[in-house]
């Protein structure tokens, strides 16, 4: 599905033409920007944060005349969060409709996917939610950059946070798709480091509605706490599933990131939950504040995890488009490296040799908060972008 589209060329012209064919933008045109993303399907619920994000962060933007005064516009095409799909709308966006800028790809596998393509479209890609390690890793690519929590910064964030805890022996259940088992790797790497230890884990497959034999696997293996990566539907159906089985009662539960999407609808079956954040509206800070403020103006609710990354990685493009004087693909490429800028988590860098962007991170508890009529999140601690991101073009922190 496509919106948003004023005019399209003949595909067939286009596909006739160099793939290379961004250039000759004329001046004063739409900014178009791709944002190949998972509309329909199990990640359906985080497409629509980006996608909302997206329009809220276009309708600012051209209200203050737009992006080097070209107006933005943004053009979705659902990718159901496959990896194949996400490579086809991508290629079509470059080819047919003379995108150089790709935003909101939902899955890591859609992300790796799309990325060895980036110098071939002579296009670039600023990641707002993927989070595998590999990405800044070894699959990492020049026209690649990360303004989001990747999944092994939220997971050292949290370990830093259990360094004084009492328990030693932890149990992890993850999604088994690469961001899940990054977390898990990531996780595991980082017990040893602080005198912990894992003693098993286990992988449920995307899309998963019934835990209550994974929970039995936890239960057997008689942790002292455990771990889990999941999110969307997956993580409201274990925490509801968890609170059947009273496992909160049995050890702590901690998470990579802690998201409202599925933690809202679990209700009281959340409260309790400690997990690192990659964004929370909870985080006090001045153009945090502001931005919570226009999210609840325009759409009557709090910003949750995806709104948040999407719109600090428009912010990141914003910066970048405005230090270049130019959205041509190398100019915005070499002003991405070593950015720097004041984002809505506090200060930002995007660092030239792998595209990371350094950022703080927290963690948060969800509990019962006065104003809200469900549990939400509330910052219990914060680290530093030194001590939560790994060295240059690494996924862990050995």
């Amino acid at each position: 599905m496509t919106m948003n589209i004023a005019r399209r060329p003949a595909l067939a012209a286009l596909l006739a033409a160099p793939a290379f064919i961004n250039t000759g933008r004329a001046q004063g045109a739409p900014l178009k920007i791709g944002v190949p993303t998972a509309m329909t399907g199990t990640w359906a619920a985080l497409g629509a944060q980006v996608v909302r994000s997206c329009r809220l962060w276009a309708k600012t933007t051209n209200a203050e005349g737009g992006l080097l005064g070209r107006p933005v516009e943004f053009l979705f095409e659902d990718t159901q969060g496959v990896p194949a799909n996400c490579l086809r709308k991508a290629q079509e966006m470059v080819e047919r409709d003379r995108v150089n800028i790709l935003l909101g790809l939902m899955a890591s596998s859609e992300a790796l996917a799309v990325m060895p393509k980036l110098a071939e479209w002579n296009a670039l890609f600023i990641s707002s939610v993927n989070g595998a390690g590999s990405i800044t890793a070894e699959a990492w690519v020049p026209n690649a950059f990360r303004s989001n929590t990747s999944g092994p910064m939220g997971a050292r964030a949290l370990a830093l946070w259990l360094r004084n805890s009492p328990q030693t022996d932890f149990f992890s259940l993850s999604l088994d798709y690469a961001w899940g088992r990054s977390s898990v790797e990531t996780f595991e790497g980082l017990l040893r480091g602080i005198g912990k230890r894992s003693i098993g884990s286990v992988f449920a497959p995307v899309g998963t509605r019934d835990y209550s034999s994974f929970i039995t696997r936890v239960r057997q293996a008689n942790p002292q706490a455990l771990y889990i990566a999941l999110t969307g539907d997956d993580g409201t159906a274990f925490l509801r599933q968890a609170a059947q089985f009273r496992l909160f009662e049995r050890m702590p539960v901690v998470t990579e990131t802690v998201d409202m999407l599925f933690t809202r609808p679990a209700g009281d079956a959340a409260i309790g939950l400690v997990g690192g954040s990659r964004y929370t509206f909870a985080y006090d800070h001045p153009a945090n504040n502001a931005f919570v403020q226009r999210f609840r103006a325009e759409y009557n609710d709090l910003p949750d995890t995806y709104d948040g990354e999407q719109w600090q990685a428009c912010e990141v493009l914003r910066a970048a488009v405005n230090k270049a004087g130019s959205t041509e693909t190398p100019a915005v490429v070499a002003a991405l490296r070593d950015l720097e800028l004041n984002s809505i988590k506090g200060p930002l860098k995007i660092r030239g040799c792998d595209g990371q962007a350094e950022q703080q991170g927290f963690v948060v508890r969800v509990a019962r908060r006065e104003g809200f009529p469900v549990p939400a999140p509330e910052v219990i601690a914060t680290f530093t972008a030194s001590e939560v991101t790994p060295a240059c073009r690494a996924s862990n922190f050995t």
